[in-house]
């Protein structure tokens, strides 16, 4: 017997990265998938792959900065499914740039997608986890605990989720509802590749592909981790080492960003190629 069989997950940003991998593993374990995201076409491909693999998926195209979009996506998908166990709130993309480049609006842009998109999507599933004890998945970043220049938007964000995440769980677990505050650090996925306004520019990843966790292995680890009920889960080595000398030695840290990045912001920059990291 498949470890979700017989549950319902709705999936936000599953057209590629992170929560595509999760919409193919979480299937691939028994659980019929909704998937929500904005490019339609991507969502169809991905439902007629997990159809044609034995599973059961249904797509609910929306913009999670539509707070009645999402709504009314998580309402088709109880009727669809019979009700929502797991919810995973993945979408989200990156602002770059140094804060003398950026404006106001550059970070209300950044917020509203990714943090307000967010809680959106919270108050869509949360009545029917509620009804099924179920699972919330929120997805943080490392780079909401462990911060860097040219990226102060994205990071923001990011820990603003966390804190979310940290705040909300006691009051979930009121509820009977489990949060898992998943912190990814390279991770295969497309927001390297987008720029500010959330468009697709083509570009390669500027990182490393040896510092980069394939989308499918990380979709695995933080399965495991939903499955049991983890607060939180730091994806990757290099993540959780980050976060354990930002957490013991911040002032040390502090110090090896600014030697990395020192008279190179410009040029950090544009390695990002105006991308969250």
């Amino acid at each position: 017997m498949a470890r979700f069989d017989g549950m319902t997950v709705l999936i936000t940003g599953a057209s590629s990265g992170i929560g595509e991998a999760l919409a193919r593993e979480f299937s691939r374990q028994g659980a019929s998938v909704a998937l929500l995201a904005r490019r339609r076409e991507r969502l169809d491909a991905l439902k007629n792959e997990l159809e044609a693999a034995g599973g059961k998926a249904a797509v609910f195209p929306c913009d999670v900065t539509d707070a009645e979009a999402v709504r009314k996506a998580a309402e088709e998908t109880a009727a669809t499914f019979g009700g929502i166990d797991i919810a995973v709130a993945n979408a989200g993309f990156g602002v770059a740039g140094q804060i003398t480049s950026l404006t106001v609006d550059d970070y209300r842009r950044q917020f509203e997608l990714n943090y307000f998109g967010t809680l959106n999507t919270i108050y869509a599933v949360l009545p029917w986890l509620e009804k099924r004890r179920g699972r919330l998945v929120l997805i943080g970043s490392v780079a909401g605990k462990v911060f860097t220049p040219s990226t102060s938007a994205y990071n923001s964000s990011k820990a603003a989720i966390i804190g979310l995440a940290e705040s909300i769980w006691h009051e979930l677990d009121e509820i009977g509802v489990s949060l898992t505050c998943v912190n990814p650090g390279f991770v295969a996925s497309e927001i390297r590749s987008v720029d500010n306004y959330g468009r697709y520019t083509g570009n390669p990843d500027p990182v490393p592909s040896w510092l980069v966790m394939p989308a499918e292995k990380a979709a695995r680890l933080i399965i495991q981790a939903v499955w049991r009920r983890r607060p939180e889960y730091i994806v990757t080595f290099h993540g959780k080492l980050a976060v354990w000398l930002q957490r013991h030695f911040p002032g040390l840290v502090r110090r090896l960003i600014r030697m990395a990045t020192r008279g190179r912001l410009e040029k950090v920059r544009k390695m990002r190629r105006n991308t969250g990291s």
